[in-house]
């Protein structure tokens, strides 16, 4: 006997599974079953497809008038952090730039002071309440960074912070190390600093799987990160890049050749990189989130990606100064009105795609698949991203297991 049966399911979204991150037009195919059924037993799906009556389960969930998809997929977030800093929203509308904040004592090193004075357990509490909003908007895979310690003790905080909310929750997380997110103001120099972070590497070996850096004007060079990078890749990690956010640097390019895992922002991406995209599994990971946070008018060029077969994924950037959302599905409607994205380009790039940028078996409904299902709220698959900034979760399923019901109606 199985455990479960949705059925009546008005469209059943399955995305395409592939070896290899979809690229160019690939991600505009979605196959999208009307009258679906979805069969799981222990945790795994037995069936996802057109309506049958051939399974019997000991629970049936009837889905008429709504969507079911894979659960969600956010492959960029800077979960554990201390602190917020929304008295910078009023500097801002005053025309105050980044570096005058900065001076004034925000910006990035404010955070950074803020997550070193946290406990662990009052970094892990704060975390985990962001964690849940996610989880409650449909995401159950998620990619945590640490980059807000800028030392030992506090980058391995972050790590561990990240790690007990995976053991707790059990949902898939993958754990990114991003000591040389910026430069402390305690730093000699750069170059210091860089090497401090490059020798950390075996020692957090154990608390992270991918090794992260910020190559930018200002931050660290080309050259500074490919030394971070193959540093990292000799010690048995895969690699990913904050890259080409304000400046045309080369990020692309130099995540493409080192074969990273993903390369994140690219809103100055060259065209020269572009091209490169097409002969590379390397993932860009768009955040339209933080472009519309910090009001620019200049979006990544998602489209110019994919015309030259590029893969792309899209994921929150939720952090306290640039993109301050753990709401996926804001984030989508953002991605399809901003970065021109078809409603299919835009449900690959939050489940299959952006399971490949941090290497998750998450993003499917197939057979086999663990059962983290999301039942929808709304007519169709358009609707999602269409009618934005509110949470359109109906159910989300872990494993096969209801852990989010949301019922509308009033107590």
């Amino acid at each position: 006997m199985n455990d479960l049966i949705i059925q009546n399911i008005k469209q059943l979204i399955l995305p395409k599974s592939t070896k290899r991150p979809l690229k160019g037009a690939e991600l505009d195919e979605l196959n999208i079953i009307k009258n679906g059924t979805v069969v799981v037993k222990d945790g795994k799906i037995v069936y996802a497809g057109e309506y049958t009556e051939h399974y019997e389960a000991l629970e049936k969930i009837d889905a008429t008038g709504k969507v079911v998809s894979p659960a969600l997929v956010d492959a960029h977030t800077h979960l554990v952090h201390g602190g917020s800093r929304e008295h910078e929203m009023t500097l801002k509308r005053q025309g105050l730039s980044y570096l005058e904040i900065l001076e004034r004592g925000g910006g990035i090193l404010s955070t950074v002071t803020a997550t070193r004075e946290a406990t662990e357990e009052a970094l892990f509490k704060k975390a985990e309440r962001d964690l849940l909003i996610m989880m409650h908007h449909g995401v159950l895979a998620v990619e945590s960074k640490s980059g807000y310690g800028l030392d030992k003790e506090n980058e391995f905080k972050q790590l561990r912070v990240s790690r007990r909310l995976q053991d707790k929750y059990g949902i898939e997380m993958r754990h990114t190390f991003l000591g040389p997110h910026a430069v402390p103001k305690e730093a000699v120099s750069n170059e210091m600093f860089l090497q401090e972070m490059i020798d950390l590497l075996p020692e957090v070996k154990g608390l992270a799987d991918f090794a992260d850096i910020f190559c930018e004007t200002g931050v660290f060079s080309i050259e500074e990160s490919r030394r971070y990078m193959q540093a990292a890749k000799a010690q048995g990690f895969r690699v990913k890049i904050h890259a080409d956010e304000i400046d045309p640097l080369g990020g692309l390019g130099l995540a493409i050749d080192e074969e990273a895992i993903s390369a994140d922002h690219l809103v100055a991406a060259s065209d020269k990189d572009k091209t490169k995209l097409k002969h590379s599994d390397t993932v860009a990971v768009l955040l339209p989130g933080t472009t519309f946070y910090l009001g620019k008018d200049d979006y990544a060029d998602a489209r110019g990606m994919l015309e030259h077969d590029g893969a792309i994924a899209i994921a929150t950037d939720f952090n306290p100064g640039s993109c301050v959302t753990n709401n996926l599905q804001m984030v989508m409607a953002i991605a399809a009105l901003k970065l021109k994205l078809s409603p299919n380009e835009v449900w690959n790039a939050v489940t299959v795609n952006a399971a490949k940028a941090i290497d998750v078996d998450a993003g499917t409904i197939n057979e086999g698949d663990k059962a983290n299902i999301v039942i929808w709220n709304a007519p169709n698959h358009e609707y999602i991203p269409y009618h934005y900034g509110i949470n359109h979760v109906d159910t989300v399923l872990q494993e096969g297991r209801i852990i989010v019901k949301h019922d509308l109606t009033l107590q």
